[in-house]
C-alpha cells in the first residue's frame, strides 16, 4: 500500500490503515512508508545507478501481489511525492507496474474527496500499464469521517473500502491464477 501523504497522521494513511482491517480474511497488508526518502526523478540519477530508497521502493511492488494506493489531492492533481514515487516505478528496463492490479482510493477535507488526485494517480498508471481497478473509493469532508484518533467512523465508507479490497484482491487472484 502507499499512501501519498508524507503526514504520519494523515486521513490517506488512515484510509490505508481501514483497508488493512477490512480487508478479506488472511489478506495481509503492507504499507511501503518510504517516499520521503526517495530523491526527485532524474535521469542523470538513474543512469547511475538507483538510490537505495527507489530500489526498495520497486522490491516492495515487485513483492506485492496488488497496489492499493491512498492519495490526497494538492491542487487538482496527486502529491508530488506520490507523483515521484510512480514516475521512479515506471523506470527501467523491467516495467513493474505493467500488469499490476492497482486500487485508487482518496480523502480531502473538502467536498471533491480527492477526486483529482484520484484521476491524475489513475491516468499515470494507465500510461504504465496497470491493471487499475474500475472502482475507487472518494471520501470528501474527511473530518467528518474520522474520529480524531483517525478511526473511521462512516460506515457507507467502510462498506466501500471493504468492497475495494476485495475487488482488489479477487483481481490479484485472478491475475496470480492466469499467470501459473
Amino acid at each position: 500500500m502507499l499512501a501519498g501523504s508524507l503526514r504520519r497522521d494523515s486521513y490517506n494513511r488512515a484510509l490505508l490503515r481501514a483497508a488493512a482491517r477490512f480487508a478479506p480474511s488472511g489478506v495481509s497488508t503492507v504499507t511501503f512508508d518510504g517516499l520521503d526518502a526517495l530523491p526527485f526523478y532524474d535521469g542523470d540519477v538513474e543512469d547511475a545507478g538507483l538510490p537505495a530508497s527507489v530500489v526498495a521502493l520497486r522490491r516492495a511492488i515487485v513483492d506485492a501481489d496488488a497496489l492499493l494506493i491512498a492519495t490526497p489531492e494538492y491542487n487538482g492533481a496527486t502529491s508530488g511525492v506520490l507523483k515521484n514515487a510512480l514516475d521512479w516505478a515506471s523506470r527501467g528496463p523491467v516495467r513493474i507496474l505493467a500488469g499490476k492490479p492497482v486500487a485508487v482510493m482518496g480523502a480531502s477535507t473538502g467536498g471533491g474527496g480527492a477526486r483529482g488526485g484520484i484521476e491524475s494517480v489513475v491516468r499515470v498508471l494507465a500510461r504504465t500499464g496497470s491493471d487499475v481497478l474500475d472502482h475507487v473509493v472518494a471520501v470528501p469532508f474527511a473530518t467528518r469521517a474520522f474520529d480524531e484518533d483517525l478511526a473511521l467512523q462512516d460506515s457507507d465508507i467502510r462498506a466501500r473500502i471493504a468492497e475495494l479490497a476485495t475487488a482488489l484482491v479477487d483481481r490479484a487472484r485472478t491475475t496470480t491464477a492466469l499467470a501459473a
